[in-house]
């Protein structure tokens, strides 16, 4: 709430406060609102509202503008003072006062500005007060010249310390310091070489590229904008140690020398400020600023402390290479002693600043203006403070309040003026005065007595919006005199403060916790002794905005997409919009950034895209926001500087450099090598290391030029491969290792091949390879040798068929033969079996099965490893078409020595042989003697040629061939069939059996226009075969389908369906006017000559009720009932209004229902059904037309 349009409220209930409207009371400040609306016709003393600060320093170069404005009603009047006296501002013609306001303009060409320095006060008058400005300090910003000087030059031994004086002219504002050059560069300043806060060059020790003829001093007067300098000083730095007395007298001739201070190393000390002890004062708001710079060699460094406390945490900085302390917003508590120290390698020393904290007066509380009703009582408060503690004065209108008019209802205590049982009048303008040695402080408070109804300054009808849960603050801003009561209601019940509601002293209501069932309308009334003004105002408390789906981390690759969702849940009449940043700054303008409603997606991103991407959804009342972090991930670059230490024979130490790995940790270095001498230009991979290791110890080979280079592996993939190491040769040596994968094998009867794994270069160990392959037979004590070189087998001959051999093969060079070599065992050629399996047995399972027994074969006869049996049988005929084509043999193999095989997938009924025969590596052995066997009968294939053809309207022809597979006699066919209808349900199903000569059967006296479904199935006396099933027609009667389409559009058969329904029509509105005016229908005369109908005369020939009943079948309708012997109940078949859901209990008088020229059913009581119903029905409702 605007603060000018704010006024404080009297507590209390509204006869209390009417009460103490009776007597003298204190009351609160109030400030008139400066709405034109209230303003208008409302007095008010003036206030000061703007005005020049109180050192107001000026350019000489442009005229003087001193501001002063103020408020008031009527409008207030200006005049000013000049050094104490009055300024006639119309007596100068140099000087003009800006219309409306007391803002002066001293025009100044022509003039010296000197002459308008001094201090001017401004004073705004009405007639109900004056107010006074602060006094205004005019001065003019000057920026003397440099006094001229000749700086001689400075001689100083090197290592001594040294200060350059700069000495500015005082200007006003002070100048601005620094050190340049000739050639406006400043100077290189550090620890050693430092500006103090003075200007002064301090030198710690001088070397000697400090000597130069440019040190010059600039001062920058920042009010002109103008820059003095100083002239240059020459500086020469000498090492007296290494001249002789002729060469330092030359040097030293017209020059300053500085030689008193010593120039070796040596112990800290203080160039600034000297001694051990110094103090300063600072005031409290102010910047501290404390400085310590010391001589010493080697370069001292400076640190602060605070005896007996810490610095203040936050406002405290060193500038000036620490040489500088400051503290920013001085309090009390930063008052006492600091210690610098000074400290290097010789030792330490330090200096201890003592700070003292004065305070200019500042204010507690100001005094505020004051709208006080007749008769009533009221404070002016002064409280300020300061250190020294401030003196107060008090003016009113201007003037010392000692010297104005005696008022009894005003008592001044020090800071306080307490106004009593004031009178309509008595307004006036005080000001308050605190000064002490370091500033002043003045109040302008103005006291306006008034008797005012109450306003609500609030607009009517105002909308409040708010988020759920939030707090709400709903305004009834009031002016009055005296201070209107303001009270809240909300649907007529009061409010008062509670743990939900709370009624601040300016009128606003504030709800702590908004919730859904807080919105509506609120009232506010104000109410004083002069009468009440209420206000409405309404609350809408709306559901906050939260963002369900936020944006995730993404490690995406370069020149991928990352895409980050930012899904909002929202109260439906706020709409949200959306704002994504990067880093808390914008998006990039980049095309690339892709903003959708509830996304952002960055297409091809890049190293540059990484960074942290917050979304933002904020309605007119709130927002929600979540960030995630894009990294961008790439491949590692490779490793660099490979470097071989540790050389030894066999072994070395390989380290390197990685390279960036792009946000991907290194999971390993893959290290690879190139063996120049036997595979140049291969690499090959050596050994892995984890991603945390830059060395390995290399395992190495003999005789073996090597190169080695690493790759790096992460999470997206292998860098490029490092730079080559230097080539790395190891000396030859004997083999290591013997040929692997050593094999024996026989490929005829009387060889034996030796094969093996030839060593790789690698392996080799050294030149002049070759192998020494052996073998003896199996526990014989002489063995046979052979040395071979560049092969990998040999081939023994002469060798006994299927013996067993010992094998050994052994690597040797030009330096030795290798290990030891492992015995190896293998067999020599093998030859086919000699002998026939015997006893061959065949047992037929099935039609399509059988089992074959047989004995193996000796194992010497064998010859070889028996790998099994092969079984060939062949079908030779069918034995039921008596043919001799005959099919390919099949052949199954049992592996092993198993001696039972069983005969899959076998004809039925037909004619097979067989035999069997062992094999192994070599070949098959001789073949048993053929047995023969047959299989039984089994169910025939399907018919073939299946079809189905229209005979005439109610016949159909099903055709058919024989099974191609009769697998015995055929015995006959079954033929099935039934009709479906549209829904695909099934009616009865029929069976024929026909002869097995039969290929063709007509069905006769069918339905037509009728689908059917047939079965057909071959049989053997062993059973059915699978069916073949088809689908037909019969028929459409197209005759008496197109009969039917004439008649229904003939014109004589459209105007009887007419006339029958008119003749409906009539009928059913002479049921209704009859029935409405008491009549009886003729069944209702048949009711009455027969009162039970139980004993009614039945039909004879079909048992139905008289003329009325039903002469159909008695046939359940769709969807209808009946009982499990077939008989229809006499109820259940009466045709009643009840029956079809028209009724409730079915019951109407006999007098005039629907159900009664119908029903059957007996009446409760004669009596009961000559009375006339008059419940609500289709019929009264109908009668009410006629």
């Amino acid at each position: 709430m605007d603060g000018k349009r704010s006024c404080s409220l009297c507590g209390g209930a509204m006869m209390i406060m009417m009460m103490m409207m009776m007597i003298s009371h204190m009351t609160s400040a109030l400030e008139v609102p400066l709405d034109s609306k209230v303003l208008e016709g409302l007095p008010q003393p003036p206030t000061i509202t703007n005005q020049s600060p109180k050192d107001y320093i000026i350019d000489p170069r442009e005229n003087i503008n001193i501001f002063c404005e103020a408020k008031g009603k009527p409008h207030p009047s200006f005049s000013w003072t000049r050094n104490g006296t009055h300024f006639d501002v119309e007596k100068d013609p140099k000087v003009v006062m800006m219309p409306g306001t007391g803002n002066l303009v001293i025009d100044i060409s022509g003039e010296k500005a000197e002459v308008y320095e001094g201090v001017y006060q401004c004073i705004a008058r009405n007639e109900h007060g004056s107010a006074v400005s602060n006094n205004i300090v005019i001065r003019q910003s000057r920026s003397p010249l440099w006094s001229k000087e000749k700086n001689e030059p400075i001689t100083v031994q090197r290592g001594t310390s040294l200060i350059l004086q700069c000495r500015p002219p005082a200007g006003l504002p002070p100048p601005i310091i620094f050190w340049m050059d000739n050639n406006f560069q400043r100077l290189p300043q550090n620890s050693r070489v430092s500006q103090a806060l003075n200007g002064d060059l301090y030198f710690s020790n001088v070397i000697m590229e400090d000597t130069r003829n440019d040190y010059i001093c600039y001062a920058r007067f920042p009010h002109t904008q103008t820059i003095q300098q100083k002239q240059p000083i020459t500086v020469k730095v000498l090492d007296i140690e290494a001249m002789n007395d002729t060469v330092l007298a030359a040097f030293l001739n017209g020059s300053d020398f500085w030689g008193d201070s010593p120039s070796g190393e040596r112990v800290p000390s203080f160039l600034h400020p000297p001694g051990m002890e110094s103090t300063t004062m600072v005031l409290k708001g102010d910047t501290l600023e404390l400085e310590c710079i010391a001589d010493g060699l080697p370069t001292p460094n400076i640190s602060w402390t605070k005896v007996n406390g810490e610095l203040p945490s936050g406002r405290f900085s060193f500038y000036s290479f620490q040489k500088t302390l400051k503290i920013k917003e001085v309090t009390e508590a930063d008052g006492g002693d600091y210690r610098c120290i000074a400290k290097n390698r010789m030792g330490s020393s330090q200096h201890t600043i003592t700070v003292v904290v004065r305070a200019a007066p500042f204010w507690i509380s100001a005094p505020q203006n004051l709208i006080l009703a007749p008769k009533e009582t009221g404070n002016l408060t002064c409280d300020v403070d300061g250190n020294p503690k401030p003196t107060i004065t008090w003016s009113v209108n201007g003037n010392p309040i000692e010297s104005s008019h005696n008022d009894p209802s005003r008592k001044v205590s020090d800071g306080v003026i307490t106004l009593s049982d004031v009178q309509t009048g008595s307004s006036a303008v005080y000001q308050c005065n605190a000064s002490n040695d370091y500033g002043y402080l003045l109040a302008n408070a103005f006291v306006s007595v008034l008797a005012e109804p109450p306003r609500v300054l609030t607009s009517l009808n105002h909308e409040y919006s708010v988020i759920s849960n939030s707090r709400a603050l709903l305004d009834c801003a009031s002016f009055g005199s005296p201070l209107p009561k303001i009270t809240w209601f909300k649907d007529s019940q009061s409010i008062l403060n509670s743990d939900l509601y709370h009624i601040h002293k300016n009128g606003t209501l504030e709800i702590n916790v908004a919730q859904p069932q807080n919105s509506g309308k609120y009232t506010c009334i104000a109410s004083n002794n002069l009468g009440n003004k209420e206000n409405h105002v309404h609350l809408q408390v709306k559901e906050p905005t939260r963002i369900i789906r936020q944006p995730e981390y993404k490690e995406v690759q370069r020149n991928s997409i990352a895409v980050f969702e930012c899904k909002v849940k929202h109260d439906p009449t706020l709409i949200p919009s959306m704002i994504w940043l990067k880093d808390n700054g914008e998006l990039p303008d980049d095309p690339r950034f892709e903003v959708g409603s509830d996304s952002l997606t960055i297409h091809d991103v890049t190293e540059d895209d990484e960074g942290t991407y917050t979304c933002i959804r904020n309605t007119t009342l709130d927002q929600d926001s979540a960030s995630a972090t894009l990294t961008v991930v790439e491949q590692p670059d490779p490793p660099t500087d490979l470097e071989l230490t540790d050389q030894r024979e066999r072994s070395v130490r390989l380290t390197w450099t990685p390279g960036d790995e792009h946000n991907s940790p290194i999971k390993l270095f893959l290290i690879q090598y190139e063996d120049s001498l036997h595979e140049p230009g291969v690499w090959l991979n050596m050994t892995e290391v984890s991603g945390t290791s830059t060395t390995a110890q290399l395992e190495l080979s003999p005789y073996v030029y090597y190169s080695f280079r690493v790759l790096a592996l992460n999470g997206v993939g292998l860098s490029e491969s490092s730079d080559p190491s230097r080539q790395y040769r190891t000396n030859p040596a004997k083999p290591d290792v013997n040929p692997s994968d050593v094999e024996v094998s026989g490929t005829s009867p009387d060889t034996m091949t030796i094969s093996w794994r030839e060593l790789s270069g690698l392996e080799s160990n050294g030149p002049g390879l070759q192998y020494k392959v052996s073998w003896r037979m199996k526990d014989a004590e002489q063995w046979t040798t052979v040395t071979l070189a560049n092969v990998s087998q040999h081939v023994v001959t002469g060798t006994p068929t299927f013996t067993l051999y010992e094998v050994t093969v052994q690597a040797v060079n030009d330096y030795g033969e290798g290990p030891r070599p492992e015995v190896v065992l293998g067999y020599s050629g093998e030859n086919s079996p000699t002998v026939a399996p015997e006893n061959v047995k065949v047992s037929v399972q099935s039609g399509t099965e059988a089992e074959v027994h047989w004995e193996a074969v000796p194992l010497s006869s064998v010859r070889g490893r028996l790998k099994g049996y092969k079984v060939t049988y062949q079908k030779m005929r069918s034995l039921h078409k008596q043919d001799y084509d005959r099919e390919n043999p099949q052949v199954l193999i049992f592996s092993g020595e198993e001696t039972v095989g069983r005969l899959p997938d076998l004809h039925p009924y037909s004619h097979y042989r067989l035999n069997i025969r062992a094999f192994n590596g070599h070949g098959d052995g001789p073949s048993s003697t053929d047995q023969q066997f047959q299989t039984p009968e089994g169910v025939p294939g399907p018919p073939t040629n299946v079809n189905i053809r229209n005979l005439n309207l109610d016949s159909l022809l099903v055709e058919w061939t024989p099974p191609l597979e009769d697998n015995g006699h055929l015995t006959g066919y079954l033929l099935k069939y039934q009709p479906i209808n549209t829904t695909e349900e099934a009616g009865l199903l029929k069976e024929v059996l026909l002869p097995a000569n039969e290929t063709s059967y007509t069905l006769d006296k069918l339905t037509h226009s009728t689908h059917y479904k047939f079965f057909l199935n071959a049989m053997t006396e062993t059973g059915s075969g699978p069916a073949v099933t088809k689908e037909a027609f019969t028929e459409v009667d197209e005759a008496m389908t197109n009969r039917q389409a004439e008649i229904a559009t003939q014109g004589w058969f459209i105007g009887l369906m007419c006339a029958i329904a008119l003749l409906i029509l009539v009928l059913l509105i002479v049921c209704f006017i009859k029935r409405n005016k008491g009549g009886k229908y003729p069944v209702k005369e048949k009711e009455d000559a027969h009162q039970d109908p139980e004993i009614q005369p039945m039909k004879e020939d079909d048992g139905t009720f008289g003329e009325y009943s039903d002469t159909e079948d008695h046939k359940p309708l769709k969807g209808s009932r009946t009982p499990s012997n077939g008989t229809v109940k006499k109820d259940d078949s009466d045709d009643s209004l009840v029956d079809y859901g028209e009724g409730g209990d079915g019951q109407f008088n006999e007098d005039g229902s629907f159900i009664g020229q119908y029903s059957g059913k007996k009446e409760k009581d004669t009596a009961e059904g000559n009375e006339s119903s008059e419940a609500p029905s289709p019929v009264n409702a109908m009668n009410s037309f006629v």
